[in-house]
């Protein structure tokens, strides 16, 4: 299985830490969208919180990309 990455506000990424998951901390959109232009080789799931999914906007749907989720507001 490949790697799970969780992106967004430290407040809410962090405790995915506890199961394993690659966190990125990204407090701004801009933040956000280097965080995601240099996701790690091999990442297959990508759980983002709602301010980092609106920063990304369009872009989660290129294919090619890593599976996405929004976590709920």
């Amino acid at each position: 299985m490949g790697a799970v990455v969780a992106l967004g506000e430290r407040t809410r990424v962090a405790g995915w830490s506890l199961a394993g998951v690659t966190v990125l901390v990204a407090d701004q959109p801009e933040a956000v969208r280097r965080a995601w232009a240099d996701l790690p080789e091999g990442v297959e799931l990508v759980i983002l919180t709602p301010a980092a999914g609106r920063a990304l906007g369009s872009a989660l749907s290129e294919s090619g990309r890593p599976l996405c989720v929004v976590m709920p507001s």
